[in-house]
């Protein structure tokens, strides 16, 4: 066949080269959307932004992703639809960081160099409650966009958008992205918008999840513009959402720190999580162990060079790890307070110190002032108080620490000077506080010196973990700006102790060493390394030989609280039903101390020679006491009373009378109490001429006759009342002439018959 015959169909009938018939039902990008999101986003930034498009999940088709990076000028509109129009043939999503930077191939948070705008993606819960929640509270948006997705319910997801007056860099930059994540906070939104380069998608693009083609749309647009400065006072004022807010609305589950710690995270969103929030929890992580004093941040930053190490694949680099490992360090401290740093400026193993027997015999330096002296208290030592409830220690406590603060002696503990105290105490309600405080029975000019120095709490509702350190330090700081705290009392422990991780109890050894050290030594460690901490604690019940024998037993709790401090006093009752306390004293960087007898009298606590305590079968000692007090009471009554009758007795007379009457016993016995008495002052005595006077006869004993303070002898006659006519018996003063030297035993004359003086006051 020859060739003319051949009919060639390829000039008419390529099928390949025609051009593609339109699909009515195609979703289509809108440039005029697009534009309108460039110049509220982009309109006064400068540099170039970053643009980013992916295949999204859903349609059975694979890609790569495309990244762009566009002229923030007047041409990006018409370059980021063209681009968008790719995308939508592709299938692939359009993504913009909504920030700009200087170079292409930037687009780290760290490169992100200008800001214009607000955004907080609302992606879950009840969505148009919280649209209204941020209207009312920050003000009306300038876009508010339909992102394509919906939530489980229905909802459609939404973007908001609110334009600044200018771009924000630097400091506002990151005050920005602060923002960012304290409205998404309050009202559960994606909480990925606190960094910088988190990318979103454009509007007026087209989205593909799931097979489910929708344009991206802006629901509503308006001209408004705002101040960063009022946008972040409105944020602030903002409360949360009820139920809602102060959570994230990450609808995805987290994996667990423990899991994200040992599990390789690859690139592209390969796995459970990306590398980004696998560096991320990392990094939060370590920064939180750092907070706590429980590693150095140098520790910390090597530990995430090492994750970094081994699960992340490939690795992020090191310039990258570390803006990011800044960043959360930053908004940690923001969030928490100012951290509670222990291995800082420590030295580490190879510089321990160390010290040859010849360098210490040869060392003169003088020692340091203890705290409280004399060595109860030394720089950087613990004292544990102890007692048992309601015996009086946080009323001994008060007492001491207005001393310490006043730089005055308290029951012989001195002060180099007047200390400042700060008394972390969670006991005692403000009011009570208050109260207890004007109650003090201490000298004006004490209270006066301690007004300033003595910094108190009232009950706190706290735990002493990391955030209630954290805390707790910053009141110190602000207590006591200019120069650091000397004394930090804590009153008491287990209103406030924390065992750590696992939880434990104060009787868990583990549990009490976590508190002493990661929690108590860190605090002091914060705010002044030098300064002694007083830990008030409970006593648990022992027999009074136990106690006896080891007063320290009794402390609550594991043991080892005792082998940690460095002073220890436990306050007890000797005696239940008396008055006075004990208080024992252990030390361990200085000469044993002998315990306190001590009583409060007239509003203070004094000590009391100890020589006055019985020592030997006290309980029997006290009743012996108290029989003898009885008998004197009996003496003295039945004197006065028989003087009414017209009837003294010498000491003799008196003895053989009234033997056994009254439980007195016999007559040696009422003889030797009436002797004691007469030593005393409480019995004196009438003779010669002043017992004339009131019709006495003359006696021959070497006293005369027995007399007590007030007494009236009865004469025997009448006296009638001139107004009344009643007849009562006639009495007359009966005051004593002589009375028994207590130093000799010799009887002398009284200086003045109408003053009655007391042997044992002139001797106190």
């Amino acid at each position: 066949m020859s060739d003319d015959k051949i009919i060639h169909f390829n000039p008419w009938r390529d099928f390949n080269d025609a051009a593609p018939l339109p699909d009515p039902f195609a979703v289509e990008p809108d440039p005029a959307q697009i534009a309108r999101f460039v110049d509220v986003v982009f309109g006064y930034s400068e540099g170039l932004i970053p643009v980013r498009s992916f295949v999204d999940k859903g349609q059975g088709k694979d890609g790569r992703p495309h990244n762009i990076w566009i002229d923030a000028t007047g041409a990006a509109p018409d370059k980021l639809a063209t681009f968008a129009a790719w995308g939508a043939r592709e299938g692939a999503a359009v993504y913009v960081i909504p920030g700009t930077v200087a170079e292409t191939g930037q687009a780290r948070a760290a490169d992100v160099l200008q800001m214009q705008s607000v955004v907080v993606d609302l992606d879950a819960g009840d969505i148009p409650a919280k649209l209204d929640h941020l209207v009312h509270h920050i003000g009306r948006p300038t876009l508010i966009v339909e992102s394509g997705g919906r939530t489980a319910d229905g909802a459609t997801k939404l973007h908001v958008w609110w334009k600044l007056t200018e771009p924000a860099e630097g400091a506002d930059l990151a005050r920005l992205c602060q923002l960012r994540g304290d409205i998404a906070l309050k009202v559960g939104g994606d909480m990925h918008f606190r960094s910088a380069h988190q990318p979103i998608r454009v509007p007026g693009t087209v989205y593909h999840k799931g097979g489910q083609e929708r344009l991206v749309l802006i629901r509503e647009a308006s001209d408004l513009e705002f101040d960063l400065a009022d946008m972040l006072e409105r944020a602030g004022e903002m409360p949360p959402m009820p139920g809602v807010g102060m959570a994230t609305a990450e609808p995805r589950e987290k994996p667990g720190v423990d899991a994200a710690l040992i599990t390789p995270v690859r690139e592209g969103g390969q796995d459970a999580w990306t590398r980004f929030e696998g560096v991320s929890m990392a990094i939060g992580h370590y920064v939180r162990m750092a907070h706590e004093g429980r590693m150095s941040r140098e520790e910390a930053w090597r530990a995430i060079g090492e994750y970094n190490a081994a699960m992340i694949r490939p690795n992020w680099p090191e310039d990258r790890l570390w803006v990011e490992y800044e960043r959360l360090w930053s908004l940690h401290i923001a969030r928490n307070g100012p951290p509670l740093i222990r291995n800082d400026g420590a030295p580490a193993a190879r510089e321990i110190a160390t010290f040859t027997l010849g360098a210490l015999l040869d060392d003169g330096t003088p020692m340091p002032d203890d705290i409280i002296g004399p060595r109860v208290l030394t720089p950087g030592g613990m004292l544990v108080l102890g007692g048992a409830p309601k015996v009086g220690k946080s009323d001994l406590v008060i007492s001491w620490l207005v001393h310490m603060a006043a730089g005055v002696p308290f029951l012989g503990f001195t002060p180099p000077r007047p200390l400042r105290v700060f008394y972390l105490q969670a006991e005692i309600q403000y009011h009570y506080l208050r109260e207890r405080m004007q109650q003090i029975g201490l000298p004006p000019e004490v209270m006066a010196a301690a007004r300033e120095n003595l910094v108190v709490t009232p009950k706190l509702k706290l735990l002493l973990d990391a955030g209630g350190s954290a805390l707790v330090a910053q009141a110190i700081q602000q207590a006591f700006p200019a120069e650091p705290v000397d004394i930090l009392c804590i009153d008491p422990i287990r209103n406030l102790f924390d065992g750590g991780p696992d939880g434990g109890g104060e009787n868990d050894n583990a549990a009490m060493m976590f508190f002493l050290k990661d929690r108590v030594e860190v605090l002091r460690d914060h705010v002044n390394p030098d300064c002694g901490i007083v830990l008030i604690h409970h006593t648990k019940k022992l027999s009074k030989h136990q106690v006896k024998e080891d007063p320290f037993l009794a402390l609550s709790g594991a043991s080892a609280l005792r082998g940690f401090y460095t002073s220890g006093l436990i306050l007890h009752r000797p005696d239940e039903d008396a008055s006075e306390r004990k208080l024992e004293i252990e030390l361990r960087n200085g000469p044993a101390l002998p315990s306190k007898l001590i009583e409060k009298v007239r509003g203070q606590w004094v000590e009391i020679n100890p020589m006055n305590e019985r020592l030997v079968r006290a309980e029997v000692g006290a009743k012996h006491d108290a029989e003898r007090m009885r008998k004197h009471d009996v003496i003295l009554g039945l004197l006065y009373e028989e003087a009414r009758r017209g009837k003294l007795y010498t000491l003799a007379q008196f003895s053989e009378a009234f033997e056994n009457t009254g439980g007195l016993g016999g007559r040696t016995i009422v003889h030797d109490r009436l002797s004691v008495l007469a030593t005393k002052g409480k019995v004196k005595f009438i003779r010669g001429a002043a017992a004339t006077r009131i019709g006495l006869a003359a006696e021959r004993s070497k006293y005369g006759y027995l007399c007590v303070e007030g007494m009236l002898f009865g004469t025997g006659g009448e006296t009638v009342d001139p107004d009344t006519g009643e007849v009562t018996p006639e009495l007359i003063p009966a005051l004593p002439s002589h009375y028994k030297c207590p130093q000799t035993g010799a009887v002398l004359p009284v200086e003045n018959p109408s003053v009655w003086v007391y042997q044992e006051e002139d001797e106190a």
